[in-house]
Order: C-alpha cells, then sequence, then structure tokens
C-alpha cells in the first residue's frame, strides 16, 4: 500500500491541486526540507537550485506555476531534479497559504527551513502612487511574507528547530526618492524580523534578514515598469533621474547567485547573525548612515541623482 492510499479524498485532492512533485512516489528521507517563496525567477529561482545542491528537499513555490520551466530547465542540467517540487502558492490568499503548507507537510512531514522571497517593486513620487497600489506593496512584501511564517512556525517550534530567511533589501535600511512604497514595506519587514528573532530564540528557531542591494535580477525591470508617472507631474524632471539611476544601476549589477550562494552558507551555519548586508554600495551605505550627519548622506543621494 502507497503513502497515498493512506490519506482521505479531502487530503489527497490537497495535494493533486496544491502539490505538483517532481515525483509524487518518492519515499520521504531524511534530508532537509526548504521552502522558498517566488521562485520563477530571480533570488528564489537560484535558492532552489543551491540548497538542492546542498541536499534539502526542496518545495519551490511560486503564484502561477506555468513559470516554472526554466527552474526546471535549471534544475535538470543541475543534476537535482528530483529533488525540487512545485506548489502554487499565492503570499497574498490566506487559504493558498495554509494548503501549499498544508501539503508540504502531508507530503514531507516536516519544514526545516523558510526563504520569504517573493516581492515586487512599486515605484514613484509619494504623492503620485495610489492607494491602491502602496496596499498592494504592502500586501506581498509584508502581509504576505507575515502569512507565510505564521503558518511555519507552529510547525518550527515543534520540531525545536527551523531556519527563516528573509529577504529584505538596501531599501529596507535607507530609502531612496522614487521608491518609497518598497522602501516602506522593507523597512517593515526589518522590524518584524528583529521582532520574530526575538520571539523565536528560545525555540531553537534561527531568524535572519539578507539585505541585498542592486543585482541582475527581474525585479529591476517589473520595478522600473510599475514607477507611476506623469508628463505634467511637479516631479517629472526627478522621476527622470531615479529611472535613469535605477536602469544604470540594473545594467551593472552584479550576478545575482552570489545572493543565492550566501543563503547556502547561512543553512550551514550553527548560529548566523541577524542581518547579512551584499552587494554593490550596501556596507558603504550602512556605514554611511551610521557615522554621517543626515544633511551630508542626503547631499550626497541627491548628486547621485543628478
Amino acid at each position: 500500500m502507497t503513502a497515498d492510499e493512506h490519506l482521505t479524498e479531502d487530503e489527497q485532492g490537497r495535494i493533486n491541486t496544491g502539490l505538483d512533485s517532481v515525483s509524487k512516489t518518492k519515499e520521504r528521507d531524511n534530508a532537509p526540507v526548504a521552502l522558498i517563496t517566488g521562485t520563477s525567477s530571480g533570488f528564489g529561482m537560484l535558492t532552489a537550485i543551491t540548497l538542492a545542491k546542498q541536499g534539502y528537499r526542496v518545495v519551490a513555490t511560486m503564484r502561477d506555476l506555468s513559470r516554472r520551466e526554466e527552474l526546471v530547465k535549471l534544475a535538470e542540467q543541475a543534476g537535482v531534479a528530483k529533488r525540487l517540487q512545485y506548489v502554487q502558492l499565492d503570499v497574498t490568499d490566506a487559504e493558498s497559504v495554509q494548503k501549499a503548507v498544508g501539503a508540504v507537510l502531508l507530503n514531507s512531514g516536516r519544514i526545516d527551513m523558510l526563504v520569504n522571497n517573493a516581492g515586487f517593486a512599486v515605484g514613484g513620487f509619494i504623492e503620485e502612487v495610489s492607494m491602491e497600489d502602496w496596499r498592494r506593496q504592502m500586501e506581498t512584501n509584508l502581509f504576505g511574507l507575515i502569512a507565510v511564517t505564521r503558518e511555519v512556525l507552529p510547525v518550527m517550534r515543534e520540531q525545536k528547530q527551523g531556519l527563516i530567511i528573509n529577504l529584505s533589501s538596501v531599501s529596507g535600511l535607507s530609502g531612496f526618492p522614487g521608491y518609497a512604497p518598497y522602501a516602506a514595506s522593507k523597512f517593515a519587514v526589518e522590524g518584524f524580523t528583529e521582532s520574530l528573532r526575538h520571539e523565536m530564540s528560545s525555540f531553537g528557531v534561527r531568524v535572519v534578514l539578507v539585505e541585498p542591494g542592486a543585482y541582475r535580477t527581474p525585479i529591476w525591470n517589473k520595478g522600473l515598469g510599475e514607477i507611476h508617472r506623469s508628463e505634467n507631474s511637479p516631479y517629472k524632471h526627478k522621476l527622470d533621474a531615479v529611472l535613469r539611476y535605477s536602469q544604470h544601476a540594473s545594467e551593472t549589477a552584479p550576478d545575482p547567485q552570489e545572493v543565492a550562494d550566501l543563503i547556502g552558507r547561512i543553512a550551514r551555519m550553527r548560529a548566523p547573525r541577524l542581518r547579512y548586508a551584499l552587494g554593490k554600495g550596501s556596507r558603504v551605505l550602512i556605514i554611511g548612515k551610521a557615522v554621517l550627519p543626515w544633511k551630508w548622506l542626503e547631499w550626497i543621494i541627491a548628486r547621485g541623482l543628478k
């Protein structure tokens, strides 16, 4: 009798609709399980491959499973296809979150690592970004991250072990003109993660922030496309400068594999620290914000956008 025959009709339906495993009949093993959100591109996709190479059984989630082709191809090329499972998960939909985590537990019985990577960038000057878009930004980048985390916490707490990595950003350390919605969402992720780390420390659950600077990922193109602009805007010239800077940053940004490799190293650490900033300009910005008067930092940023 197979494991599937032990499931109720309702449980089997949840697996069939929420979980598309490369090998559904694959027996459970002792390999740790990593759940990653937003794996259809960028950091999430590369992290899925990196952790699979390290021996994890990776649950690669994405809102639209039809976008998994590139990840499937990379997994086959890397020889880790059997270590990946594909789950539909929309972090802004409570039922989707519950179904996805439930399906993982039915199939694997555990979750050892959560990488909250799903997110996107809304841009524009504050006055010109609609409240609908402000809420949409927060729903994905903050509330979606919180929802997935809350669903996984009871599992890790009962296991008395686990690792949660929240993808923040250099924009969670310093706000820039033209990206206030994105910065606000990442600043909120920073505060949430600090509180979460305090709360989970006695349960053996490690909580970490990864704060990338600019990297060559689709979020730049998506973010540039999300910027609100009008030819009659009083902010037009400033916004044009932000767009030029962002375009240049996207073209000269380093390889995003650096972020996936860092996450892979954190996964092997017994006692990782809270924050890991990396990427072009991140450390300089952190040091500058810590030691320079705000007016100086403000002048430097304004001059960089001319």
